[in-house]
């Protein structure tokens, strides 16, 4: 059965990473305001997943 929780992390990530290679205005410092949504919802889904992952181990 397929995690939906990691599909969606990865895929935040794969967006994320997309925008980031076609957008001028976005650096390894600063991030236009539609980068930093992007970067957002892919670190609030991985510090989901990775929680998750850690209660699952104890």
């Amino acid at each position: 059965m397929a995690d939906d929780l990691y599909e969606r992390y990865q895929n935040a990530y794969a967006a994320h990473r997309s925008h980031h290679g076609t957008c001028t205005a976005c650096t390894d410092t600063e991030r236009c305001p539609e980068g930093q949504r992007l970067f957002e919802v892919f670190a609030r889904l991985q510090t989901a997943y990775l929680n998750r992952q850690r209660e699952q181990r104890r």
